[in-house]
């Protein structure tokens, strides 16, 4: 039997309603919680597809929510993020998921021995797409902090990627010695969220 192509025409979706596009459960549950405080329910859209090279956010997600579009034609979420450090001249930025799976923290922590400058900044770029004739939606969050002198993971708290090397300014915990509400009170992430929700919320369908 031919499989149905998934879209908003094959169920009628409440308006409240959206998919978040992304491999990470890690994310998706941080998004989940952000979004539930404007009464937005959200589901996981396991999707894990190509990104274009570039050294812009804003344009990695939109490429992305574009593609995830074209594929499932429903309203869709896509978030892009990176770590800038500026002693390292912004890396490892865009491609700090591809830096994660190869070096770690602790090779951050490395690349960053004797260096005193640890200032660093988390970007999260939120792209939300609901029709390929209309242009994507873009809003951005970004959080100053600074990076660990060491790793440290505590089992018992979320975090995920480099959370267990950068502190938010004005925080004395690291972010994954935080719970989720803590982290989406100060996160990069949480606030591209909430700039979103706040637009959607607002708009007219």
């Amino acid at each position: 039997m031919k499989k149905e192509k998934l879209n908003q025409n094959s169920f009628k979706l409440d308006r409240k309603f959206l998919f978040f596009a992304t491999h990470n459960i890690h994310k998706f549950n941080e998004a989940q919680i952000v979004l539930s405080e404007f009464n937005l329910s959200v589901g996981m859209l396991r999707v894990k597809n190509a990104e274009i090279q570039s050294d812009n956010l804003k344009e990695i997600a939109q490429s992305s929510a574009l593609e995830i579009f074209k594929q499932y034609g429903l309203p869709i979420l896509v978030e892009d993020s990176g770590l800038f450090v500026e002693a390292l001249n912004g890396f490892p930025g865009p491609y700090a998921a591809y830096v994660y799976k190869t070096i770690g923290n602790r090779g951050l922590i490395s690349l960053m021995e004797k260096i005193g400058n640890r200032k660093a900044v988390f970007k999260s770029a939120i792209v939300y797409c609901k029709s390929d004739k209309i242009n994507p939606k873009f809003f951005e969050g970004e959080v100053t902090g600074t990076i660990a002198l060491k790793e440290v993971r505590k089992q018992s708290v979320h975090g995920f990627g480099f959370d267990p090397i950068f502190r938010p300014k004005g925080n004395s915990k690291l972010f994954s010695e935080m719970t989720i509400a803590e982290k989406n009170f100060y996160s990069h992430r949480a606030i591209a969220l909430r700039k979103f929700a706040r637009w959607f919320n607002q708009s007219k369908k």
